[in-house]
């Protein structure tokens, strides 16, 4: 099963909840989300993607539904909080919001992102004043149409924004972990990113995530949650660059 945005879309908003875990077997996590994700559907989520950090130890929940008012959403909110109630006996909620995509690119000329599970994904977020918001949509979006045909490995990219606060986020989908290591170990970030970046005050974080389930609306019971531990990588080097670029993802 897969799941996919479109790069421009109007009709969806896409909900992310940041989870940090308090039990030791993150896998019993997962499938409280697994569970969580199955309860959404009677919600009108038409689909749904957990995100696992490969080199932390963040867990993020992705769910898409059909644009709502803001009443709506305060209310889907306040069923979405009641039902986590297992989930947050496992992990702490860090963050949770509503995001707009409103830009991407892809290999194969496609109008969409698509997960599928045992992606690989990076993820790279900016935080800046609400007054510079916009520009900040331009300059993320600049900087990742200017890497992304001379990037090897890459398939696909989104940007999207925060609708409650000024946040920008952009996915990267990769052929593999060892594309996505390559770029990040041989690139020197700040040299290319920074010129774009500086005149705004900002905060860019990034981690690194496996695809671990996905699922569609409708009631189905969606992929199995895949067993994937994070001890196929070099862990030291790419923390090291992670310190370089100011920390994981939403790392709280």
């Amino acid at each position: 099963m897969r799941s996919s945005v479109d790069f421009n879309n109007k009709d969806l908003d896409i909900s992310f909840y940041v989870f940090k875990p308090t039990v030791v077997i993150v896998d019993h996590l997962v499938h409280g989300l697994q569970h969580f994700s199955l309860l959404t559907h009677n919600l009108g989520c038409v689909q749904s993607t957990i995100f696992r950090s490969i080199h932390g130890n963040m867990i993020i929940w992705c769910g898409a539904w059909q644009k709502r008012s803001s009443d709506e959403k305060d209310n889907l909110t306040a069923k979405l909080q009641s039902m986590l109630t297992n989930v947050t006996r496992m992990a702490v909620l860090v963050e949770h919001n509503f995001l707009d995509a409103y830009a991407g690119e892809s290999r194969d000329g496609s109008l969409t992102v698509t997960f599928s599970t045992g992606d690989i994904i990076s993820m790279n977020s900016v935080i800046t004043t609400s007054k510079d918001l916009n520009d900040l949509c331009y300059a993320v979006l600049a900087i990742f149409r200017s890497r992304f045909s001379k990037t090897e490995g890459i398939t696909a990219g989104i940007c999207m924004k925060c609708q409650s606060f000024s946040r920008v986020l952009c996915i990267q989908v990769w052929q593999s972990l060892q594309f996505c290591y390559s770029w990040i170990l041989n690139s020197d970030h700040r040299k290319w990113m920074m010129p774009y970046l500086e005149r705004f005050s900002s905060e860019m974080k990034y981690d690194i995530f496996r695809v671990v389930y996905v699922s569609g609306g409708g009631g189905g019971d969606g992929d199995h949650v895949l067993n994937l531990l994070p001890n196929d990588s070099p862990n030291r080097m790419v923390e090291n660059e992670e310190e370089s670029m100011q920390g994981e993802l939403m790392h709280h």
